[in-house]
């Protein structure tokens, strides 16, 4: 698949095979894909915690809440996405500009991430409905976790929504 295909085919699933793992190789790409994506003065302030099993099971129960993500249980991996600290350059960076980067640094390796994932066949959905404090304590984490990764394979039933969005010509203008 090329990258155009991946963007139309990826879409967030919410219907996993429960019992299928996912190959420690795919799993290891996903992870290379990330690490690979750029960020500001290539400071990677980020940490990915792999939960598998147990631990996967209990991060599920930290993102489900008042009916949401109630699928989650079923993904055979969960990757918690932390912030880490700023590079010296990229702190300075921040302050000066009151950018955060941390942030769209997290965005660019996470969509890296479900890009690869989707290449290997795997099927994913980015969860920001999520208990902080008690993920904090399933990994022994002392920084924020901003994101929640699911990991599996979807059910074969599971279709291919259409996507909505919206039209090009709404979100590119063009300046000469």
């Amino acid at each position: 698949m090329n990258f155009l295909e991946i963007a139309q085919t990826r879409q967030s699933c919410r219907s996993y095979e429960e019992g299928r793992c996912v190959e420690p190789e795919k799993l290891n790409a996903v992870l290379e894909a990330a690490r690979l994506a750029p960020s500001a003065c290539n400071g990677q302030p980020y940490h990915f915690t792999v939960c598998q099993g147990a631990s996967a099971k209990k991060v599920a129960a930290a993102v489900t809440g008042m009916g949401m993500n109630k699928f989650a249980a079923q993904a055979p991996v969960m990757i918690v996405v932390s912030e880490d600290s700023y590079v010296k350059s990229a702190a300075l960076g921040a302050k000066v500009k009151s950018n955060d980067y941390r942030s769209m640094d997290i965005g660019i390796a996470v969509a890296y991430l479900t890009a690869e994932a989707a290449a290997q066949g795997l099927a994913s959905c980015i969860l920001g409905w999520l208990d902080d404090e008690k993920i904090r304590g399933i990994c022994g984490l002392t920084k924020p976790v901003r994101l929640v990764i699911a990991l599996g394979y979807a059910k074969e039933d599971d279709p291919l929504r259409p996507k909505k969005r919206k039209d090009l010509t709404a979100l590119v203008s063009y300046q000469e």
